[in-house]
């Protein structure tokens, strides 16, 4: 049946009464135990984050296309919202391009990415986005009265006065969520801040892998700042854009704006970076430490077989993770140095020596050398036991699933090792040195505990995103980019108690703090632009980190605890300061929190959507709100979250006149600048939030966890996190065995149906430029077959399926494949319909094909063919959608949150005023 609606209310029903029943239990218990608060004692976030967790595990029990259709279905915008979809054309699409080609350059482009024109393929005819603000902030002049305009252009034209922008990223791990996901979100972002949002629902992997998803987000930029000619709204100055991301659209932010800095273009005023995920290889220790506290799956994203994804739905006979039998770096290659490598390379023959990881790493220094040359022999010992690399291998596939991956060395595996340890001691030496490189494994190797044993080798892709070999890139895992100064003003925000909380809080140090927490050398060695970065942009980021106590991955989805209501609202603040200001005061202060007077006058904002039309106001509001006298109509909403804006905003001066937040370096001279206020030049702040919105100074940074790893230790693939992974695999091949097999079955039928399409084209007068017919490009095409109607050779540059003939794209990556119906529907679309100019004719349809249209439900008899899931929008056709009922659950958590409140300041009033009474009257004199 697939993920949908119905699927997902018949699993959640089950979790909102378990969790229902055992909130109270659980309650009363931490009360009678005496423990501290925490954030899961309120029973709307309880609910929220149980709902939340088991539709992602919901999600691994189906296909990955399922998931991605399924959240990226069309739901309407409430009644309040101005929406105006767009589609961002092709023209923006291959300026971003000629960005990312001239930024990786030929050599990367070749060995790094496979080529420069399949991420360019894309089925649709540009870039879906939507501009988002309140329809009251609509100005009420019509353009052109209102003649020849459609609706969607009239709304972006009334939203052009509004300076403030907001490009929002949404998240969903590179490969599911859409604007329909993050729309309430962006609604409510665009409403404080007093702006417009555009929302870019950028390409997602498996089919699109990196770097697809940053070449449509740097396209939204080009397209906001740059508009082509026709575009409804006018030229945004960057200086008025924030770019804003969620998990991976913060870490696609991130990589983008390195990009900008690199190539010289103009950076935005500032970015928001909510739970950020900047390191693919989940080397953090947070990774391991958060699995029960956090709504991502325990065994990451798994997915149920299907056509488009895993790559190899059956595991292969030796598993997905073995024992390595390779010493120096084993196929297909370092992902440091990102180039394949010879897969002979390496290799040990039966009966050889397999070194352990304390050889390896001793030897690294040969192993580094000879392998950036692409070929090196391995050092072998014929005295090494048979089975150094068989009778200890990983099986996987093989044992009870629940672990058997991780088997430990046999006997003869332990004397082999220590008959060599000897000989090891004075080579371990070496190793404890400051080259921190020879400390590094080179993927798919994975860095073990034990240095002694054998280190473990990936058979398999871990992440849906990138190659194995492509994690440790700058803009894949951008944790490791050779520099993150010179980068706009950065307000970083992670949950306490989300895996990602570490390479959040590690990434916030980095950009502020450049030459305190250096790129591991591995990382530097083979970047084109690394070393030439490090030494570049040497001038700190200023940034704002905060760490919210309890909170879990992506802390703005739950809107109505009141840690996300004071983030919604601080991050509002960031966006109105860093767009209003004159660039020379937010070069010298980003933080609205240092601004006096505030940047714009807090508003009365009730969450309450029922009550926003018409606006109600506040009666009378007193400095004596913080006690809980605000005098409000006893039907809206109290504005307690200005209140505690106020209120932490004060904290956080206090911090700066003590000395708790960074400086920026003292100048050449000696001095350091100061702020139109006298306030010191702070280069940093670094707080925490409790549940209940209110902050505190982050502790030390020799406290910080995150902040004490080498920076050997930062972008490898350890140990931990690849058993998890490998024991979820094993279980998902296991239960999904008969689905994996009848996968095979329907590609290979995919494939047959690709060669019938390919040959009925072909008859009907498909001819190529590739053909030796017509060999000049730039003669425009011949129209003599085109028929009328939707069919048209594009007249902009544009790639399809069939001119990648000489390109290297990832495995996974529809536009080379043949053996799923998206990149059927890719290809047939390319064909009969909106070919790109290296086709010189468009053939006609045959009746057959018209015929099998009309039974297929991914196809269309007159139009094209839908596009796959992870680009182009589903629409609905149940009358409710199941991202409707979350924002209906967000809705009414929202206004029984605000009303708890209500209640219990209610309760505290009546209780200080009976003490008050009983309190004995002092005797008259």
């Amino acid at each position: 049946m697939g993920l949908n609606t119905f699927t997902a209310a018949v699993h959640i029903t089950p979790v909102v009464i378990k969790t229902f029943l055992k909130h109270s239990k659980r309650k009363g218990q931490h009360f009678v135990d005496g423990d501290e608060e925490v954030a899961t004692d309120d029973i709307f976030f309880d609910e929220a984050f149980h709902i939340v967790k088991a539709f992602l595990e919901l999600g691994t029990e189906n296909t990955l296309e399922s998931f991605q259709s399924f959240t990226n279905t069309h739901v309407p915008a409430p009644p309040w919202a101005a929406v105006a979809p767009v589609l961002i054309p092709l023209k923006s699409c291959n300026n971003a391009a000629d960005i990312l080609i001239n930024w990786f350059g030929p050599e990367e482009l070749k060995d790094v990415v496979g080529g420069e024109r399949w991420w360019q393929v894309r089925g649709l005819d540009g870039i879906e986005g939507e501009w988002i603000t309140e329809k009251e902030y609509l100005s009420s002049s019509t353009p052109d009265n209102g003649k020849g305009v459609d609706w969607a252009t009239k709304l972006i034209k009334q939203m052009d006065h509004l300076d403030s922008v907001m490009l929002y990223v949404p998240g969903g791990g590179y490969f599911f969520g859409s604007i329909n996901t993050h729309r309430y979100q962006i609604i409510r972002y665009a409403r404080k801040m007093h702006g417009r949002a555009f929302v870019v629902n950028y390409r997602k992997a498996p089919q699109y892998p990196w770097p697809c998803p940053l070449h449509d987000v740097l396209a939204s930029y080009l397209y906001l700042i740059q508009p082509p000619e026709g575009t409804a709204h006018k030229p945004v100055d960057p200086s008025k854009i924030v770019f804003a991301g969620d998990s991976a659209g913060g870490g696609l932010c991130i990589s983008a704006l390195t990009v900008i800095r690199d190539m010289g273009l103009p950076m935005p005023a500032g970015a928001v970076l909510i739970s950020p995920w900047v390191d693919l290889t989940h080397s953090f220790p947070s990774v391991m430490q958060n699995i029960t506290t956090d709504i991502i799956p325990p065994h990451g994203f798994m997915a149920k077989p299907s056509p488009v994804w895993p790559i190899d739905p059956v595991p292969p006979p030796e598993g997905r993770v073995i024992r390595t039998t390779t010493s120096p770096p084993p196929k297909p290659g370092h992902a440091d140095n990102l180039k394949s490598q010879d897969g002979a390379d390496g290799v040990v023959p039966a009966g050889g020596h397999v070194e352990s990881q304390r050889e390896m790493l001793a030897s690294g220094k040969d192993m580094v050398s000879s392998s950036s040359n692409g070929s090196s022999e391995s050092p072998q010992d014929s005295s090494g036991s048979d089975q150094a690399g068989q009778s200890s291998g990983l099986q996987a596939g093989h044992g009870d699933g629940e672990g058997s991956e991780t088997q430990e060395p046999s006997d003869s595996d332990r004397q082999t090792r220590s008959s060599t340890q000897a000989n090891g001691q004075a080579d371990t030496k070496t190793v404890e040195t400051d080259d921190t490189d020879l400390k590094e494994p080179k993927p798919p190797k994975v860095l073990m505990h034990d240095p002694d044993e054998i280190p473990l080798e990936l058979r398999a892709q871990i992440q849906i995103y990138a190659t194995n070999e492509q994690l440790t890139h700058p803009l894949v895992s951008p944790i490791l980019q050779g520099s993150l100064g010179n980068l706009c003003p950065l307000y970083i925000l992670v949950g306490d108690a989300e895996v990602l909380r570490d390479e959040g809080i590690y990434l916030a140090h980095r950009a502020a703090h450049p030459d305190e927490y250096p790129t591991r050398q591995g990382a530097l060695k083979e970047g084109r632009r690394q070393k030439e970065n490090v030494e570049k942009f040497r001038t700190p980021t200023k940034v704002h980190l905060q760490a919210y106590d309890g909170m879990c991955h992506v802390l703005t989805v739950f809107t109505f605890t009141n840690s996300a209501k004071y983030a919604y609202r601080s991050i509002a603040h960031f966006i109105k300061h860093v767009t209003t200001s004159a660039r020379e005061e937010v070069t010298l202060n980003p933080f609205p929190e240092l601004q006096s007077p505030s940047t714009f006058d807090d508003e009365d904002d009730y969450d309450d959507p029922r009550r926003r039309r018409p606006r109600l106001q506040v009666v009378e509001t007193t400095p004596d709100d913080a006690a809980g006298k605000t005098k409000v109509r006893p039907d809206i909403d109290s504005p307690t979250e200005n209140n505690l804006y106020s209120r932490n905003k004060a904290i956080t001066v206090k911090e700066v006149t003590r000395g708790l937040t960074d400086l920026m370096p003292e100048r050449s001279d000696g001095s350091a600048q100061q702020s139109r206020e006298d306030l010191p030049d702070v280069l940093m702040i670094r707080e925490r939030i409790d549940i209940h919105g209110k902050v505190r100074p982050m502790e030390p940074k020799e406290e910080l966890v995150a902040l004490q790893l080498k920076p050997s230790e930062i972008g490898v693939i350890k140990e931990d996190p690849c058993r998890r992974w490998a024991t979820g695999q094993v279980i998902w091949d296991k239960k999904f065995k008969r689905s994996a097999e009848s996968v095979l079955r329907k590609r290979q039928k995919n494939e047959a149906r690709a060669l019938a399409l390919l040959a009925d084209a072909r008859s009907q007068g498909l001819k190529l430029a590739d053909d030796g017919s017509i060999v000049d490009l730039a003669v425009s095409p011949s129209r003599m077959s085109i028929p009328s109607g939707h069919r048209e050779i594009q007249s902009d540059r544009r790639w399809g399926p069939l001119d990648l003939e000489y390109e290297s794209p990832p495995p996974s990556a529809i536009c080379k494949r043949r053996d799923t119906p998206e990149a059927l529907a890719l290809l047939k679309k390319s064909i009969y319909y909106t070919a790109p100019a290296t086709h010189r004719t468009i053939p006609n349809l045959k009746m057959s094909q018209t015929i099998r249209a009309v039974f297929d439900t991914n196809d269309h008899t007159t139009q094209p063919p839908q596009q796959s899931g992870s680009e182009q929008q589903r629409m609905r056709h149940a009358p409710i959608h199941g991202i409707s009922i979350w924002t209906g659950l967000l809705t009414l958590f929202m206004r029984k949150s605000s009303q708890k409140a209500r209640d219990g300041r209610k309760k505290a009033r009546d209780a200080a005023k009976d003490a008050h009474e009983k309190l004995p009257t002092s005797p008259s004199h």
